[in-house]
């Protein structure tokens, strides 16, 4: 049977002794046919990969930002764009949206809040029940899990950019909701929610749709995916092997370089993509490890033995491809040309910059200090006066442009598994 069991550890802190918590009621396994699958199915403990940083003065500003402009619904919406961009899609400036507004309650969960605790619980608990309305009320069968169309998110990110968001969301506020009734409704969406993407991956580990940058799309789809299998929820192994071999087919470590193919020709966006999958399956690999190892020592047959010795190569093969990729992305971190990526700031650009530092603190050293204090200098810097920040191509949005860049200044606060975190 599929239960849905997380640990989270709360936001900001080292609580290494965190209670599991079982979540909902049981529901038929999607993974029977997946013995692998189904033994490793274990929840992790979840942890920060570096000792946090207080909230500073320019993050504060953002989060009253958001808390602002967050709708009576619970949701929000792109809020105000950058004149460059017209009028085209001025019907849904104050209109809510799944994706905006799993991206602002991320932010604000990043702060230190969950949807029962801190100063945005309310904020918080008032968004998942917005997010969780909307995937309730979606198709069973399609990856689509809200009615809006044609947002400015699925234009230049991609078609499914509310699903991914929402598997990135729901995660993490499981085993913190207030009450059984809520814990419910966040165990029931978030069910539907991975049963979509199951559903409707293709055997390459793509999801088709279109998007301007659908390569960041994908990688958001990895983190939710990877994210799901953190938690303890029954997925099929298949799934995420495929969103991990698609990553890795993204990258030459020969040549060090990355293929652009689905990132508007953006050599940040694609480099900052390809390594954020690599990472999150890392992750992922980290927390089965030791258990694929146990397994391999004790095996009794000669086909058990091969099934955990493949899937543990498997394993090495990924974290060596992540390796050289992070190298070949640190190689580039002095180039403004590189970082700049279409040539001024826009959510894709904030996007990309969590990305790459959501691999760089798990790796922690130097280079992650060196990244942080570079990219948080240039973030304070273009803030607006409001404490909203602002797009100037593409993702324009107040909205998604200051949730994404709220989540970059708080990459120390992102949580990974504390398996992963003492692998270095």
């Amino acid at each position: 049977m599929c239960k849905l069991v997380i640990t989270l550890l709360t936001v900001g802190t080292v609580l290494l002794a965190a209670p599991l918590t079982s979540l909902g009621k049981e529901q038929p396994s999607k993974v029977d046919k997946n013995d692998v699958a189904r033994d490793e199915a274990k929840p992790a403990e979840w942890t920060s990969a570096v000792e946090p940083k207080p909230l500073s003065k320019n993050v504060k500003r953002g989060l009253r930002w958001l808390v602002k402009h967050q709708h009576p619904s619970g949701g929000w919406a792109q809020g105000e764009e950058s004149p460059q961009m017209g009028n085209s899609l001025n019907h849904l400036k104050d209109k809510p949206n799944v994706a905006d507004t799993c991206a602002a309650a991320l932010a604000l969960i990043r702060s230190g809040s969950t949807p029962s605790k801190g100063p945005y619980a309310k904020n918080i608990l008032s968004a998942v029940k917005y997010v969780c309305s909307e995937v309730q009320e979606s198709d069973a069968n399609s990856l689509f899990v809200t009615e809006a169309r044609g947002t400015r998110l699925q234009i230049k990110l991609g078609t499914y950019i509310d699903t991914f968001l929402a598997s990135m969301l729901l995660p993490e506020v499981t085993g913190k909701m207030p009450d059984k009734h809520s814990e419910d409704m966040v165990t029931t969406a978030f069910n539907k929610v991975m049963d979509k993407i199951e559903r409707n991956q293709r055997q390459d580990g793509t999801f088709g749709g279109t998007g301007w940058a659908n390569a960041l799309s994908l990688s958001m789809a990895s983190k939710g995916i990877n994210r799901a299998a953190q938690s303890g929820y029954q997925i099929d192994e298949q799934v995420r092997q495929r969103i991990e071999s698609h990553a890795q087919g993204r990258y030459d470590n020969v040549s060090g370089k990355f293929s652009a193919m689905d990132s508007a020709g953006i050599e940040l966006y694609a480099s900052a993509a390809a390594v954020s999958a690599m990472q999150d399956s890392d992750n992922t690999n980290q927390t089965k490890k030791k258990g694929l190892e146990q397994k391999l020592a004790n095996a009794q047959t000669q086909a058990e033995r091969a099934e955990a010795q493949r899937t543990l190569e498997r394993f090495q093969k990924n974290e060596e491809n992540l390796k050289s990729a992070q190298d070949a992305v640190i190689d580039k971190l002095d180039d403004q040309r590189f970082i700049a990526g279409f040539g001024s700031n826009g959510g894709e650009e904030f996007l990309s910059y969590m990305n790459i530092g959501e691999s760089l603190v798990v790796k922690a050293g130097p280079e992650w200090e060196k990244w942080d204090k570079k990219i948080t200098a240039n973030l304070n810097r273009i803030q607006n006066k409001d404490g909203s920040w602002t797009g100037h191509h593409c993702i324009t949005g107040r909205t998604f442009c200051t949730s994404a860049a709220l989540l970059v200044l708080m990459t120390d606060r992102a949580p990974v598994p504390i398996a992963a975190k003492f692998r270095r």
